[in-house]
């Protein structure tokens, strides 16, 4: 007869490791969102005009909002993709993720809705466009699928190889 510890190991999917397939799970998509932010920060950094164009191309603000959100938001996704990567708060990260992907989301959308012609710039360039070059259904998808890696987390930050798992080890 098992026990009721056994019995709920079994039930998550632990194999007496106290780990189970969720944690691996949550691993792979904690490492996935940080190599997306990573990628995408390093891509504006190293093209900040690029960034300022692409930024500016969404035509929401004025030059001088435009000059801070390029400068700042490189620096920004490069933090939570190292913080991800850490796995360090990574619930806290994750749902300032999931706020900033809604931002693009809405900033997208807004593109697409007023008829303006841009590239995103989410992964380096950006800007204008031919009309039949947009992507704005794809883009959105995109977005979407990472808001989802980002709830992933904010409902279940537990995962293996995290620096939360360390600090927090003496409070289970």
């Amino acid at each position: 007869m098992l026990s009721d510890q056994a019995l709920g190991d079994q039930r998550r999917g632990d194999q007496g490791s106290g780990r189970s397939w969720l944690d691996i799970v949550g691993t792979l998509v904690r490492l996935g969102l940080a190599a997306i932010w990573l990628t995408s920060g390093w891509l504006k950094a190293i093209d900040p005009d690029q960034t300022y164009v692409a930024v500016r191309a969404y035509n929401v603000m004025p030059d001088s909002g435009v000059a801070v959100v390029a400068a700042v938001l490189p620096y920004l996704e490069l933090a939570l993709g190292l913080l991800l990567l850490l796995g360090l708060g990574t619930r806290l990260v994750a749902a300032f993720s999931g706020l900033l992907l809604l931002v693009f989301i809405a900033g997208v959308a807004q593109a697409w809705a007023r008829g303006l012609s841009i590239d995103c710039g989410c992964f380096g360039g950006g800007g204008d466009v031919a009309p039949d070059k947009t992507s704005y259904g794809t883009e959105l998808l995109r977005d979407s699928g990472f808001l989802v890696l980002a709830a992933w987390l904010m409902i279940r930050p537990r995962t293996l190889l995290a620096l939360d798992d360390v600090l927090t080890r003496g409070e289970r």
